[in-house]
């Protein structure tokens, strides 16, 4: 196994501001130090310290490029909770070469690959996501790449079926997602049109470029078809980010719910009305609230011509989950409920925390 060396100490603190609406809260019954296991992720082991876990970045005073480009936790690493100057400071502490045993003093460590480190939130879970589906704009898959035949007599392509491909030149990829255009995205608010979301039938091989090309499927989802379109599989997705709550204001609603269930709840993806263009990146933690119904005012008198109360009055919106973006597009958004008190909807709100 490959390894490499870095520096082991990491001390990083970020004092506790009084009276400010994004003060960072302890745990009642936040250890003192948590030993980092295989399977954990950066929001549970956050929760284990913090009330609101997004405030992980703030806590270890990361600036714009540390988050863009995190220090990477492996299993065996050690978080310490160092209270003792009166502000919450967290060191994470690795075995030196010297001694094996958790040292504060900086040294060499051998270290795993990346791929070992633990991620922000469980891969297992969004992992089908970082790639598929694909949100399109401007009927983004019109000039793509099309299945135009198949095995002579074969309507359905299932894996292991050689595929006709219009053209793809030498060059352009040799694994291809499979789609078909799907639901169109309508802000529930605006009414503007966000995008066109591709449905992800299976992937492909490119065996042979040109024009037509020629190619096997390897996976199938669902049923395949002649005009179906094909992308090129992405590269290098970005697996490794940091919860934190956005710079900026924002505010947007639930669009849908994975899984063909009406109602979500906790491990749950759903996708969002915001994406980059509003400011959203990867690890940006969003609360979900549900707008606040309207009731009768009951002080309300209609006899009354001069009455200065209200007819109706709607209640305070209510926090009832979190949730958190790892995949964004320039409209819509992909997001994981983190937490959840109550079942999450549709047209729910999401917003800054």
């Amino acid at each position: 196994m490959m390894y490499k060396h870095i520096i082991t100490l990491l001390l990083l603190c970020c004092p506790i501001l009084p009276a400010l609406a994004d003060e960072v809260k302890l745990q009642a019954n936040h250890p003192d130090r948590y030993v980092v296991v295989k399977g954990d992720t950066l929001w549970a082991i956050s929760g284990r310290f913090l009330k609101d876990p997004w405030q992980w970045s703030q806590v270890w005073k990361m600036n714009r490029e540390q988050i863009k480009n995190p220090h990477l936790i492996y299993p065996g690493d050690v978080v310490v909770l160092d209270t003792s100057s009166g502000s919450p400071e967290l060191r994470l502490l690795r075995e030196t070469v010297a001694n094996p045993e958790v040292s504060l003093a900086p040294g060499i460590r051998t270290e795993k690959l990346d791929a070992e480190a633990i991620p922000a939130i469980s891969p297992s879970v969004i992992s089908p996501f970082l790639s598929q589906p694909l949100i399109i704009e401007n009927e983004g898959l019109k000039d793509a790449p099309s299945i135009i035949a198949g095995p002579e007599n074969r309507v359905v392509l299932s894996p292991g079926s050689r595929v006709y491909v219009d053209r793809i030149n030498e060059g352009e990829g040799t694994l291809w997602n499979i789609y078909r255009t799907g639901k169109t995205y309508i802000d529930p608010e605006t009414k503007a049109v966000l995008g066109t979301e591709a449905i992800y039938l299976g992937d492909a091989r490119i065996t042979k470029y040109g024009e037509p090309a020629s190619g096997d499927i390897v996976s199938a989802k669902e049923e395949i078809f002649a005009n179906d379109k094909l992308v090129a599989a992405p590269e290098n997705l970005q697996t490794n980010f940091i919860p934190r709550a956005p710079e900026a204001e924002v505010k947007g609603r639930i669009l849908s719910i994975y899984g063909g269930v009406a109602e979500a709840g906790r491990n749950t993806i759903i996708a969002i009305s915001k994406g980059g263009d509003d400011g959203l990146e990867q690890g940006h933690v969003l609360a979900i609230n549900r707008n606040g119904r309207v009731i009768k005012n009951p002080k309300y008198d209609k006899k009354n011509k001069e009455s200065k109360e209200p007819e109706n009055i709607k209640l305070p919106n209510e926090r009832i989950g979190l949730a958190m973006v790892f995949r964004t597009f320039d409209k819509i958004s992909y997001a994981l409920i983190v937490q959840a008190t109550e079942p999450v909807n549709v047209l729910d709100v999401v917003e800054k925390p």
